[in-house]
């Protein structure tokens, strides 16, 4: 009997990716919202509050995070008409500024901002799946039960990634739609039974008056509750009708966030005096047994593993595609650009994100994650917007058809890039040490890239 022939390598399309174009229109907006909110909407506004002891600044500080979410994505949506690959940022940043500065957004991604982003976001997971069984996720043993629980549930959301993106996109969709419509629900009963008080959004906190670290500190924790719009990009090689449905995608699904985030944040402060919401950290759940009671900590608590479990499911279908591109780009492994035959998903992708995930959350807490994650991401962040100048230039509109144009350009990138470098300089001069460690940490790239680029010219002359 002859042997069987191996799988076919899967072809290239148009614009030159592999993966299967599954996803459409409203998939790609909860690929964006499913990823976005997460725990960042319950955990970060007591954070605020206390770092800007006033409501109408603090409502203000979420309306500015918003409206410069919207300025990245609308910047973003004509990069990814553009590029409609696998990788996004990497690819912006590659097509923008070169091989070296992508390898270094790769190689952040590799060892800082991934792992730690799925740590940060599997932890309140595990954490309130605790405290819903009755048990203190604070106190041992279960403190360390958090670490085993939130690393299971980045293999279980690794496992249906890796089954295929079909499957994972579903329960995303489903998910996604849960939890937008528990947080509108939130809203709608804040100011029908809720009890609430307008004179709440005159009155300050009584706390130390503002001053610019402080706001800038604000701004990073606000930003780190909208990051997450950018991560559709990461998946530009499998959403169908690229030019049209990735543009459509990032602006409907950015503006969705924005307007639920501003009006959970309006309830909050309804139904919780500042001074309160600021020794609050489960800001949500008081708010909630504030409208029903007892009933209401239950609840919040099934809707935060919810909307948890959602955003770690969509980081898990986002990020290997970085990896993935870096591979395909000869940046990394070969092995890791494999698209599993069967699946036609980058399983060998799939399986490193989740191992480095894995891996950071077994050590390390949630702030220390969150932290991790916010400074070693905006660098990329900034350099992926300021890309489109660079090509606006290089290859202008002309020569590259644009399917969209950055409405307002060119303020609309200038303002996300200069505000990201606002918060870069401010979380710098705030904590030197930790700050200046991670930006370390990302120009160590630097030397490997040069040791990585050298072998693979060794191994091409020596084939």
């Amino acid at each position: 009997m002859p042997a069987p022939e191996p799988a076919a390598e899967p072809t290239t399309d148009r614009w030159g990716d592999r993966l299967p174009r599954r996803l459409g229109l409203w998939s790609a907006i909860a690929v964006l919202v499913g990823s976005t909110i997460g725990g960042g909407i319950f955990r970060t506004p007591a954070i605020i509050a206390e770092r800007v002891p006033s409501p109408l600044p603090m409502f203000g500080i979420w309306a500015l995070g918003g409206a410069l979410a919207l300025c990245g994505a609308l910047t973003y949506a004509e990069l990814a008409a553009l590029y409609p690959r696998s990788g996004g940022v990497f690819v912006f940043v590659r097509e923008g500024f070169g091989r070296l500065p992508a390898f270094l957004f790769g190689w952040s991604e590799l060892v800082l901002i991934r792992a730690s982003a799925l740590g940060a976001i599997a932890t309140p997971f595990a954490e309130y799946l605790l405290r819903s069984l009755g048990f203190d996720p604070t106190r041992p043993p279960y403190d360390g039960a958090v670490h085993w629980l939130a690393a299971l549930a980045i293999v279980v959301t690794a496992t249906l990634n890796y089954i295929g993106i079909r499957w994972s996109a579903l329960l995303l969709n489903l998910t996604t739609g849960a939890k937008y419509g528990a947080l509108a629900l939130l809203v709608l009963l804040a100011f029908i039974v809720g009890g609430g008080s307008f004179a709440n959004f005159t009155q300050g906190g009584g706390g130390s008056p503002l001053r610019g670290g402080l706001f800038g500190l604000a701004l990073v924790s606000v930003m780190w509750a909208y990051d997450g719009w950018g991560d559709l990009s990461f998946v530009g090689g499998e959403v169908r009708d690229p030019e049209r449905n990735l543009p459509r995608a990032l602006i409907l699904g950015t503006s969705a966030v924005v307007a639920i985030y501003l009006l959970v944040n309006a309830a909050y402060i309804y139904l919780i005096p500042i001074g309160e919401m600021a020794r609050s950290p489960l800001v949500a759940a008081d708010a909630a047994q504030r409208i029903l009671g007892r009933l209401g900590v239950g609840l919040v608590s099934v809707v935060v593993m919810l909307a948890t479990f959602s955003t770690l499911l969509g980081s898990m279908l986002t990020a290997p595609r970085i990896f993935f591109a870096m591979a395909d780009d000869g940046l990394f492994f070969r092995s890791v650009a494999r698209v599993h035959p069967r699946f036609r998903t980058p399983d060998v992708a799939i399986v490193l994100t989740g191992l480095l995930g894995i891996l950071y959350v077994a050590f390390r807490n949630f702030q220390q994650l969150a932290d991790t994650f916010v400074v070693a991401i905006f660098p990329f962040y900034a350099l992926a917007a300021a890309a489109v100048f660079v090509l606006r230039h290089r290859r202008p509109p002309a020569v590259a058809p644009r399917p969209i144009r950055v409405p307002g350009y060119p303020v609309v990138p200038a303002l996300f890039v200069l505000a990201t470098l606002y918060m870069l300089g401010n979380a710098l001069r705030e904590d030197v040490l930790y700050t200046g460690l991670a930006f370390a940490i990302i120009l160590l790239g630097v030397p490997v890239h040069s040791l990585w680029e050298r072998a693979r010219r060794a191994a091409r002359r020596a084939s």
